[in-house]
């Protein structure tokens, strides 16, 4: 008999997990229905010893990066291991055989197999940079030279979670308009291809010139039909160009620099950029990691590469003995609470506490900009989409309008 793991609904609105025991898979899809669910999904459980068996099976080295939530996933267990007084070799070991994630176990196998070869934990870690970054690697490094990795690694979990977070704030904020706009290219591709083509008979027959709009979109229409192929080249060319431009440094910089210019979007790329930067320099100075060491750790989060450019001018003015809030001022990139904060940190010896306060902040004002954008952004996009209904409307009736004036 084999143990299958299910996903079901019960009362057709509630879903429900569970574990049944059946010969095959059909058998195991009865035995749930007889429970009084709807079975949505039905896989067999792996065993451990099967979980071990595929790690092992694996040549050793070979490590693939680990997304945020892989991170978020072994830093969480790795924390509450420590915290219950499990050494680092025994966490490892757990998280080697009990992963969800293949890849996980198997990072957790290569620290695990050197750091019973001697090494420390942050050493080992900081051999591998792609998987875990190198603000993790520094904050670790930082907490076993402390002596207090438990507590950095609660930091580094909520550091991670806050990354997760403003993520997920700025991709829900872009998600509505690339829906708006995806739907309207498959609108316009739809018109082009499959009705302006059928007025061509009827427009022809007016024996009448056609206004240069309709005429265009006709022109189009019949050539996107004809050589349908190109559709997929030319859309996939335009967003190739544009994820090119993207990534390409000196176009990518040019962007950065102008979205800088831009009302509303400034404050929520600024605002998003530095709830990340000044979150890490709280967990880093509270780690006990010198100010010039917090400060490279933190710009490494930046995104936007003029504000990095400037914040690593900062640091050297630092570094040259300037006050950290004087160095980010002179900056004129940093919103002027937060500088106000770190200023009153300084002097009062608490900066740490008013980092965690500027923390705080950035969080509220990042929520009342994104929710700003979201109301803003409705509107437009209705505009937007009744902009071009209107332009193929009119591509559509100024030939009629025009034929029965003239009759």
């Amino acid at each position: 008999m084999t143990i299958y793991n299910y996903i079901a609904l019960k009362n057709a609105k509630d879903i429900v997990k569970g574990k049944v025991e059946a010969s095959d898979l059909r058998e195991a899809r009865e035995s749930i229905r007889k429970l009084g669910f709807i079975p949505t999904k039905v896989y067999e459980e792996k065993s451990k010893d099967d979980a071990k068996e595929q790690v092992k099976n694996i040549p050793r080295g070979q490590v693939k990066k680990l997304g945020l939530q892989d991170r978020m996933d072994f830093t969480s267990t790795l924390q509450i291991l420590a915290q219950s007084g499990i050494p680092i070799i025994e966490s490892l070991l757990f998280i080697e055989n009990d992963a969800a994630k293949l890849k996980v176990r198997l990072v957790a196998r290569e620290l695990r197999r050197q750091i019973m070869q001697g090494a420390t934990f942050a050493d080992t870690i900081a051999k591998y940079p792609n998987q875990f970054g190198q603000i993790y690697i520094g904050l670790v490094k930082a907490g076993e030279d402390s002596g207090e990795l438990e507590k950095t690694l609660q930091r580094l979990l909520e550091l991670l979670t806050k990354e997760a977070n403003i993520r997920g704030k700025v991709i829900g904020t872009l998600m509505y308009p690339m829906f708006v706009i995806v739907l309207a290219i498959i609108i316009v591709l739809v018109m082009l291809m499959f009705v302006f083509p059928v007025f061509k008979e009827m427009f022809d027959g007016m024996g009448k010139e056609l206004p240069w709009i309709t005429a265009t979109l006709m022109s189009a229409g019949i050539f996107l039909k004809t050589y349908w192929f190109f559709v997929p080249i030319i859309l996939g060319s335009i967003f190739g160009t544009c994820a090119f431009l993207m990534s390409w440094q000196p176009s990518k910089r040019k962007i950065d620099d102008i979205s800088l210019k831009i009302p509303l979007l400034t404050d929520l790329i600024q605002f998003s950029n530095f709830a990340n930067f000044i979150a890490v320099m709280q967990v880093a100075y509270d780690a006990g990691v010198p100010i010039i060491e917090c400060l490279y750790l933190a710009n490494m989060t930046l995104t936007n590469h003029t504000l990095k450019t400037k914040i690593e001018t900062a640091t050297l003015k630092v570094q040259q003995g300037q006050h950290l809030s004087v160095a980010l001022r002179s900056t004129k990139v940093m919103p002027k609470m937060i500088l106000f904060m770190i200023a009153t940190g300084e002097q009062s010896g608490r900066l740490g506490d008013m980092l965690l306060q500027a923390t705080s902040y950035i969080d509220k004002k990042l929520d009342a900009i994104i929710d700003t954008m979201t109301k803003m952004i409705e509107p437009i996009m209705l505009i937007v989409i009744g902009g071009i209904v209107m332009v193929l409307a009119l591509a559509l009736y100024l030939p009629l309008f025009n034929s029965y004036m003239q009759d």
